[in-house]
């Protein structure tokens, strides 16, 4: 396969949706095999890595409207994988917790998961990852500022990325 000598906007797009698209069905499958489904592995993920939070802070981080994620909430909660807790601070705020068993669980799948992602980047040699890394943050940083509608800080993907 040759690669044309200037790559147009067009061609980019094409080549970054195709990728996009074959990336994210992997992803998925590889989430399906932890036994978890797409919105519980991505509320267990975000408290294992980042510790109680706020349920609407969960539902920004993970992209699910507010209904969403008090439905992905309450189905770990009666699996025993999270809890809630109200904030000392403000009565209107309820955290959510991994319990024990919710750690263990989301570490192992999340393992399982990196595993499989690594496997994905493998015929990437780490300089080159760092170069698509870079390239993409600046691709979307570049879209983010031509859009139109401002981005949140907490939406944007890109927001704070020196590079």
């Amino acid at each position: 396969m040759s690669l044309k000598k200037s790559i147009d906007g067009a061609h980019l797009w094409l080549v970054l949706w195709k990728t996009a698209r074959a990336v994210e069905a992997y992803d998925r499958a590889s989430i399906a095999a932890t036994g978890l489904g797409l919105s519980d592995f991505a509320v267990l993920e975000v408290l294992l890595h980042k510790g109680p939070l706020p349920v609407n802070t969960i539902g920004r981080k993970v992209l699910l409207t507010s209904g969403s994620i008090t439905t992905a909430v309450d189905r770990l909660e009666a699996r025993a994988l999270v809890l809630r807790r109200a904030s000392r601070e403000d009565r209107r705020v309820t955290f959510v917790e991994l319990t024990a068993r919710g750690r263990s669980l989301i570490g192992k799948a999340f393992q399982s998961h990196a595993r499989r992602l690594d496997e994905l980047a493998q015929p990437l040699p780490a300089s080159e990852r760092r170069s698509l890394v870079r390239s993409l943050r600046a691709l979307g940083r570049r879209a983010e500022s031509l859009y139109a509608v401002p981005v949140s800080a907490e939406a944007s993907a890109f927001a704070g990325d020196a590079g």
